[in-house]
């Protein structure tokens, strides 16, 4: 075939991952592509795509061919689109019916949502709460589109400041580009960190509820399950740590990353750093406390996610009940691993070593119990190159002792289902809230334990920031399975926390995100963390304590090789 000229084509075809390829004119929005793609295929909302490799919303127009795969609402990408977009069409609503009210996003909720609150006004009553969700399923239904606007920074600058914005007028000190991207919605222009919808129509799923202290639930549901929403517990446990949490803020003056940034050109960082070690140190003092309260205690449980400061915060619990006359042991759950060729396949048939009956339950049972009954004891110890157990020290305690088991499964009854539970007393260890952008742009707990992770992994096991976003999701598969629905089960929560430390560990986490290159799956992940760490005012770790959690993942910690045994 000859080479031949032609005109320009005047249409675009993208390309979807099943191999159906759909045309349309130059210029049209991505959303009719995906529209004709996704017609009555019966499956979750598809709120976005990748295109190219490259995170795009819907509204884009197509200027030339790609290929193109769904980001539906079931997706972590999805998902935080719909929540994101969400939040806009709450904050435009309260404008239009409550135009006094500052609505500030607090936390999440468990069971799928945020917690809310409102200044300038009273809190809602349990009407106006109707009213205004009332007001949002009206917008839905009216399919209002969800503008996106790049401006001039100056001319951002002065929207937020027309509208009496301080916290972003702050937050913009630390902006590097001269462009900005403002979303409108109605009569409300604000800026949200990522991607949105391309129109209210695709926010079918939320309610809103009454809530404990003075606010009210924005409930939309688990990304698991996207089109039903998960009943509230009245009031969970985790409820009164973020409680906690805002009152260590208010202690220390920072609501938020602009107040951080503020805190920390002021030169208060030391200040920061010393004050917020020392609440953690209080809370592991009054957990040791109410350990010895109870005469019975003699197992202590601690269970938490990937990049809680679970290790870190065991041994620093350790140190601390020494210092009350109590001898720890610690039994690592590890060593009772089932020999490598019994352990549990996954429905891929690779090894599940994630799975509660990678674990020897019956030995583990019976060696608690007898350590409890003061008999001596021949642990175990696995190795892992092998991949079976030999045998490890012989052990014996007296009264003075408590055994402290860390692992993913110590919550689970499962786990001890032989042992009295007046034995035991469990604590849950997450890193369980942050500071937030402003009052509405949240930061995820989640979003902090992955970039402790990609640090920690960096610097302890060589992984490459793409190798541990790779990893990410099927740790979180096993966190939603083994670990979040037992965390009730605790007599106790840390919050590990800390104000400070996405401005030390920014800077660390930035060159190997940017390792990664565009066109790798992993890519988009890293982007977003990128674009968020631009917020941050840099700061170093010189003042940080040696037997801080965040030592744990940034190294220097001088708990690293200490591990409590008996004396022998």
């Amino acid at each position: 075939m000859t080479v031949q000229r032609t005109q320009p084509r005047k249409t675009a075809y993208i390309t979807f991952a099943d191999g159906r390829v759909f045309r349309a004119p130059i210029g049209t929005p991505l959303e009719e592509y995906i529209r004709a793609a996704t017609a009555d295929d019966g499956q979750p909302l598809a709120i976005a795509a990748i295109l190219n490799g490259r995170l795009t919303e819907l509204n884009r127009a197509v200027h030339s061919d790609g290929f193109a795969t769904l980001a539906r609402i079931n997706s972590s990408d999805g998902a935080l689109i719909y929540r994101r977009s969400l939040t806009f069409l709450l904050i435009a609503a309260a404008a239009s019916c409550f135009p006094e009210a500052k609505v500030y996003v607090e936390h999440s909720i468990v069971s799928g949502g945020y917690f809310c609150k409102i200044e300038g006004r009273p809190s809602f009553s349990a009407e106006e709460i109707k009213e205004l969700e009332a007001q949002m399923r009206k917008i839905v239904a009216q399919d209002l589109p969800i503008i996106r606007r790049e401006v001039a920074l100056a001319d951002a600058i002065e929207v937020f400041r027309r509208k009496g914005d301080e916290e972003k007028l702050a937050l913009l000190q630390q902006r590097q580009k001269s462009t900005f991207i403002l979303y409108e919605l109605l009569d409300t222009q604000d800026y949200f960190h990522g991607f949105m919808a391309p129109s209210t129509g695709y926010l079918p799923y939320f309610a809103l509820e009454k809530a404990e202290g003075g606010g009210f639930l924005l409930r939309f549901p688990k990304k698991d399950d996207p089109e039903h929403l998960v009943p509230v517990e009245s009031h969970p446990p985790i409820f009164d740590v973020f409680t906690e949490y805002s009152q260590w803020q208010k202690k220390l003056g920072i609501r938020n990353v602009a107040g951080l940034n503020q805190a920390i050109q002021a030169g208060r960082l030391t200040e920061l750093i010393l004050v917020t070690e020392a609440l953690h140190e209080q809370r592991i003092g009054q957990i040791a406390e109410n350990i010895i309260s109870r005469p019975d205690a003699r197992i202590v449980l601690i269970a938490g996610p990937s990049a809680s400061g679970k290790t870190t915060f065991a041994r620093r619990l350790a140190v601390r009940l020494l210092a009350l006359g109590i001898q720890p042991l610690a039994i690592s759950v590890d060593d009772y691993f089932v020999d490598r060729q019994h352990t549990p396949r996954d429905e891929h048939g690779n090894f599940n070593f994630e799975s509660l009956y990678t674990v020897d339950l019956s030995l583990l049972n019976q060696h608690i119990n007898r350590l409890i009954r003061g008999e001596e004891v021949q642990m175990p110890r696995f190795d892992f190159q092998k991949g079976a157990r030999t045998e490890g020290l012989r052990v014996q305690i007296s009264p003075q002792h408590v055994l402290i088991i860390e692992g993913i499964h110590a919550l689970n009854p499962e786990l001890l289902p032989e042992v009295d539970p007046k034995y035991t007393y469990r604590i849950y260890v997450s890193a369980l809230t942050q500071l937030n952008l402003d009052r509405y742009n949240r930061i995820s707990t989640t979003d902090t334990r992955l970039i402790r992770r990609i640090v920690r992994d960096a610097r302890t096991r060589g992984y490459s920031a793409a190798d541990t976003i790779a990893r990410w999701e099927s740790v979180r598969r096993g966190e939603r399975k083994w670990i979040f629905p037992h965390q009730n089960n605790a007599d106790a929560m840390f919050n590990s926390a800390l104000t400070y430390e996405l401005a030390v560990l920014n800077p660390l986490a930035e060159p190997l995100l940017r390792q990664i290159g565009a066109g790798v799956p992993e890519w988009i992940e890293a982007n977003r963390l990128l674009a968020r760490a631009q917020w941050f005012q840099v700061a170093d770790s010189l003042h940080i304590p040696s037997d801080s959690i965040l030592r744990e993942f940034i190294g220097g910690s001088i708990l690293e090789n200490y591990r409590p045994w008996p004396s022998t």
